[in-house]
């Protein structure tokens, strides 16, 4: 027997429950579930205590609230999908480019004009500064070289390294570390390392697309900085 003071549970639960918290069931379910308790319902009421007419109306406009969101969820659900689609399709271009982005390694590698083995980073400072101090440093840790440059804006700063330690010695190719100390005056003012990386592929996930660049980084496109 269904009960005498109103709308069943099951029925509640039927359209509050299962179709706002649940992406098991689709619309068309929802409503079928919903359409047959209802009849169901309808025809064991107590004809001496029947459904209150404006409880089923009630619900009737929850039930199409809840169905409007869905369908809402599910064309933001597309949109979305195509939304990333046409991003890989616009970040696969940059594949084979190289970029400057934030980080606080360089790589030493022969130039292909040249032959002659460089590195190449950049400096981003928020403010001017009178000296901006770079030491390079080797897998160990030890610094092996140091730039320094004075009379710096704000804004990218690029720079360069031949490869040539303090001491005069030709270094091996390799990943090395930087690190960048800029003042003004005594003060110590902000400065953030970039490196050039090249972009190597582009991958898609829950969190959107990403660059994947060849220090094993990855990042979205918003992150670079300059590209080459």
């Amino acid at each position: 027997m269904a009960s005498t003071s109103g709308i069943s549970d099951s029925l509640l639960t039927s359209m509050n429950g299962t179709s706002s918290t649940s992406n098991a069931s689709s619309i068309s379910e929802t409503q079928d579930r919903f359409m047959k308790l209802l009849i169901a319902q309808m025809k064991n009421q107590d004809p001496l205590n029947p459904m209150d007419n404006a409880e089923v109306t009630s619900q009737m406009a929850q039930l199409s609230t809840v169905t409007g969101i869905e369908k809402m969820n599910a064309t933001l659900s597309t949109f979305i999908s195509s939304m990333q689609a046409t991003q890989a399709l616009q970040a696969s271009s940059l594949i084979g480019n190289t970029v400057l982005v934030e980080g606080n390694s360089t790589y030493l590698a022969p130039t292909e004009t040249e032959g002659e083995s460089a590195a190449y980073f950049g400096v981003e400072l928020p403010v001017g500064a009178d000296k901006l101090t770079v030491n390079i440093k080797d897998s160990s840790g030890k610094v092996v070289r140091t730039l320094t440059v004075t009379n710096q804006q704000p804004g990218i700063t690029p720079l360069g390294w031949d490869g040539y330690g303090d001491d005069g010695a030709k270094l091996t190719d390799g990943r090395y570390t930087i690190e960048a100390t800029a003042t003004t005056g005594n003060s110590t003012v902000a400065s953030t390392t970039l490196s050039y990386e090249q972009v190597m592929s582009v991958s898609t996930g829950s969190d959107g697309v990403k660059l994947n660049l060849s220090n094993l980084a990855a990042i979205t496109t918003d992150q670079i900085k300059q590209i080459f």
